[in-house]
């Protein structure tokens, strides 16, 4: 399903939201209404006007170490969540899934879901808040990224995580979100093991990013220290790359 970005989504309490961001920013507002509206060229234009404004100013008011508050156990909406698909639910056998993580580092890895699940567990409540307009408050469990990332070494100069997945999507995200002590790698939900139509086996799951960040059967992580060409699926269609809450 399309995302529409002309709906603005949900802040998470800060002082300076990312709501007021996008009321005083006119060329992020700009570029998102024409993500959704099919002008490629205008699209194109804009979008290479308002992504250094975008990354530059939403990095400076974001909290890299902050925690968003989270939610109790009697707010979790079972039923909330929305499974949108891309190209369908692929097929991945969890016993010869193996996590990648590569490039800039001294240390690549190459990781089973034992591994992966080896690792300590950490659990939050938060809600997962969609560019479409809808949220769900959920219950995530998994590895937070950073762990995996200081076993990987990364080099000084990385900046940015690539995320591929199975289904062929693909996302980045700036390395001090990536960071970020809630951003998760998520094998459970609510509880239970994760449901394959929301990414089993592993995903990724955190209160500072919109939806479509939060790529879903992650099968490699690669760190660098320069934006590729390829930023993302949404993204390089013209939706905001930074898409910070």
């Amino acid at each position: 399903m399309v995302p529409n970005l002309q709906i603005r989504c949900f802040g998470n309490g800060s002082q300076f939201t990312r709501r007021q961001f996008l009321q005083i920013s006119g060329l992020s507002s700009l570029s998102f209404l024409l993500g959704g509206c099919g002008a490629p060229i205008l699209e194109d234009v804009v979008g290479k006007l308002s992504e250094p404004l975008n990354q530059k100013f939403e990095a400076l008011i974001f909290k890299s170490q902050k925690p968003v508050p989270e939610f109790s156990q009697s707010e979790i909406q079972p039923q909330a969540l929305i499974v949108n698909s891309f190209r369908g639910t692929p097929i991945i056998d969890p016993a010869k899934y193996r996590l990648i993580v590569d490039g800039e580092v001294n240390h690549p890895l190459s990781l089973s879901m034992v591994e992966i699940q080896s690792l300590p567990l950490t659990s939050m409540i938060i809600r997962h808040v969609c560019v479409e307009g809808w949220a769900a408050i959920v219950q995530w469990g998994g590895i937070r990224l950073r762990d995996i990332v200081a076993l990987a070494q990364p080099q000084e100069n990385v900046k940015y995580a690539y995320f591929q997945s199975a289904d062929g999507y693909y996302s980045s995200w700036d390395i001090a979100s990536a960071m970020h002590p809630q951003t998760l790698l998520a094998y459970q939900k609510n509880g239970e093991p994760l449901p394959p139509d929301n990414g089993a086996p592993l995903r990724l799951a955190a209160p500072i990013k919109l939806g479509y960040k939060q790529s879903k059967w992650v099968t490699r992580i690669t760190l660098v220290s320069h934006l590729l060409p390829r930023k993302g699926y949404w993204e390089d269609q013209g939706y905001e790359w930074f898409a910070g809450l």
